[in-house]
């Protein structure tokens, strides 16, 4: 992969590890942390034990041992947080570094009325034409408008094997930075300076233009409240800890109110927003904010292009079909003769079918000494004159009405042979020598391997998935029915798709949809997830808010999951935290109180050393435990496709059990050591 080999990369790279270390350092600043309420109100905390801690010890009172290791912990839990947040963010720093270097200036060659003159693509604006021939750099982004040409896209892939671009249709997007490694092309360029595709990957990756999810600020709402509602708590304590005798500091109280607040998933909650984007980019998806991510988790309706996406793209010649009276052997010959120059990839299959199953070996051109007969939309034939021979292939109303001229008719088997190809979803051309018919090529669109069980894999996520296609309601049901989707839509115009999306939508539906050409871009902008291939046109980049650089339309099942591995992830992490105050209330609130309230010393129930080593305990593992967790919100808790009943079952037994019983035993056992340390 590109972006230094992004993939092989460790989840705790040590280069990462020591940029994460400093920026976490300058997350303190205030105005950086008040974007984290809950991280504030713990950063404000330390920021108070800290001067009481000094004050306190110019008056020569307090408990200074027992002050300092709990204004440390309450630092380090703050440092954790945003370690990491920063973790998160240095990978895709990281990622943004990598970019700059293939950033660089090269020399374009604009074409002008006088001429072609040489200019630094830094000066090159939208609407320049400019020529990049064999070995040279494309010095911007921009679509092919002549030629066609091997290039080689690994600076923005990382992919080694070269992709073909051409002039028409939906493969003639290049990207500034890519390598031209044949032929000669023509490209007027799309972008401005400042204002590439390179330069748009670098904004997204290195995290400034993230926006929080509406998911996300709910719960950042979520978890102010509750930190508001705890703050009251604890204020309102310190009244009753004076009315009662119990001698409570400042410093047990805050330690009480950032215990009892729910800082881990506080501390967390961005990192696991950020590993989220992190971890698309790592499949080679560029998505322009964290909504889109979040709402592929949310996905109920996938539209799926059939050409390209579900089948190989080119039909290929499956079976000859002969005439009444006419061998296998014959029409094969016949077949193959008439491909011979047919330089389509349907062509190319039949003279490879011939070759296989019939051992008729490939014949060289300018061996033949023959006529050739090039296909055209008027005639919609092709064929070859040779030694006598006169072989036509078509479409089969074209060859009915050559075989008339010649003065024969179409065969009623033939036509039987035409209708069972075209029901079953192919395509039949017909082949005739002479005045006579020799029978059948059945072309069919070849579904990719795997696609039947990926389909099912989406059906267990609870996602319908629909096709769509250009063929006719015919052939798009026996397509549909050979890959396994659950609906089709056939003779599909742009408004079609349009009107798909919108009726999903109107049902309370998210729906996903990948495209690559100018016509997909509409539809692209309805989808809740809109999943552009790189190699597209440049209006349906800017209509998705995703860019597969592989350009690979079955990637949407990858987006799909990572969308569903981020919201199970932060529902766990937040299932966990709120369980885990649970045991927090058992250390400190019987701690603080046993001494005037002995009936309290029942709650007690970790048998805790002291009030002293309680208090301290809870702060040390509530500091510790963001440290454990910071991989599983990095690398995302593992995502099986279930359903919705089955995902909370296990939400609440594993996180939710489990946020109650970790910290029972983790108080527990770091009250044993600091005890035996002497450290309370």
């Amino acid at each position: 992969m590109a972006y230094e080999n992004k993939k092989s990369k460790s989840l705790f790279d040590a280069k990462i590890m020591r940029r994460a270390s400093v920026d976490a350092l300058a997350k303190l600043n205030p105005k950086t942390m008040m974007k984290n309420p809950v991280m504030f109100v713990v950063e404000v905390g330390c920021v108070l034990t800290s001067v009481l801690l000094v004050t306190d010890q110019l008056r020569h009172r307090g408990h200074f041992g027992f002050d300092l290791q709990i204004t440390l912990w309450l630092w380090f839990t703050v440092l954790f947080a945003n370690f990491a947040e920063a973790m998160a963010e240095g990978r895709g720093k990281a990622q943004a570094d990598a970019l700059r270097k293939a950033k660089s200036e090269t020399t374009a060659y604009v074409v002008t009325k006088n001429g072609v003159e040489e200019r630094p693509s830094s000066q090159l604006r939208a609407d320049d034409v400019v020529k990049v021939v064999a070995g040279q750099m494309i010095p911007g982004d921009g679509e092919i408008i002549g030629g066609v040409a091997s290039v080689d896209e690994s600076a923005i892939t990382g992919e080694s094997a070269p992709v073909i671009r051409e002039a028409g249709g939906d493969r003639s997007a290049v990207t500034g930075g890519t390598r031209v490694l044949s032929d000669e092309i023509t490209i007027r360029i799309t972008s401005n300076p400042g204002e590439t595709f390179l330069d748009r990957m670098i904004s997204l990756v290195e995290g400034a233009e993230r926006q929080k999810t509406p998911n996300e600020i709910a719960l950042n709402i979520l978890l102010a409240g509750l930190t508001i509602i705890f703050l009251l708590a604890v204020v309102t304590l310190q009244p009753f800890a004076v009315y009662s005798g119990a001698p409570q500091t400042v410093f047990v109280l805050i330690s009480l109110l950032v215990c009892l607040i729910p800082t881990t998933i506080g501390g967390l909650l961005s990192a696991i927003g950020i590993a989220g984007m992190d971890r698309l980019v790592q499949h080679n998806v560029l998505a322009t904010s964290g909504r889109a991510v979040e709402a592929a988790g949310d996905v109920n309706t996938l539209l799926l292009d059939k050409t390209g996406t579900i089948t190989i793209g080119n039909r290929q010649a499956s079976e000859f079909v002969p005439a009444p009276g006419v061998s296998n052997d014959q029409l094969a010959d016949a077949a193959q003769l008439s491909s011979l120059p047919d330089e389509t990839p349907e062509g190319r299959s039949i003279v490879v079918l011939a070759k296989e199953r019939y051992h008729l070996r490939g014949r060289e051109l300018g061996q033949l000494n023959a006529q050739f007969v090039p296909f055209s939309a008027t005639t919609r034939m092709s064929g070859l004159d040779m030694d006598g021979r006169s072989i036509r292939k078509g479409a089969v109303d074209a060859i009915a009405r050559y075989l008339q001229e010649q003065g024969s008719d179409l065969p009623a088997e033939v036509r039987a042979s035409v209708e069972a190809i075209a029901r079953s979803g192919g395509t039949p051309l017909v082949v005739a020598e002479n005045g006579q018919a020799l029978g059948v090529i059945h072309l069919k669109d070849v579904v990719k391997g795997g696609m039947k069980e990926r389909f099912e894999q989406l059906r267990s996520m609870g996602i319908r998935t629909v096709m769509i296609t250009g063929d006719n309601p015919l052939t798009a049901a026996a397509i549909a029915r050979e890959a396994g989707v659950d609906d089709f839509l056939a003779e599909a115009k742009p408004k079609d798709k349009m009107d798909l999306i919108r009726r999903e939508q109107a049902e309370g539906k998210l729906v996903a949809m990948t495209g690559d050409g100018t016509n997909d871009a509409p539809a692209l902008a309805q989808a809740d997830v809109g999943v552009a291939m790189n190699s597209g046109t440049q209006a349906a980049k800017e209509a998705g808010n995703m860019v597969d650089l592989d350009s690979n339309p079955t990637k949407l099942i990858e987006i799909v999951a990572i969308g569903k591995q981020l919201l199970m992830t932060r529902g766990a992490l937040t299932t966990f935290s709120i369980s885990n105050d649970v045991a927090k209330y058992f250390a400190i609130i019987p701690a603080m109180f046993a001494g005037v309230f002995p009936v309290l010393n029942t709650l007690n129930v970790m048998r805790l050393h002291s009030p002293e080593s309680a208090i301290l305990s809870a702060v040390i593992f509530n500091a510790l435990i963001i440290v454990a967790l910071i991989p599983l919100a990095l690398r995302g808790v593992s995502y099986k496709p279930m359903s919705a009943a089955a995902l909370l079952q296990k939400n609440l037994l594993v996180y939710g059990l489990g946020g109650i019983i970790v910290p029972f035993i983790g108080i527990k056992l770091i009250d044993l050591a600091i005890t035996a340390a002497h450290l309370a």
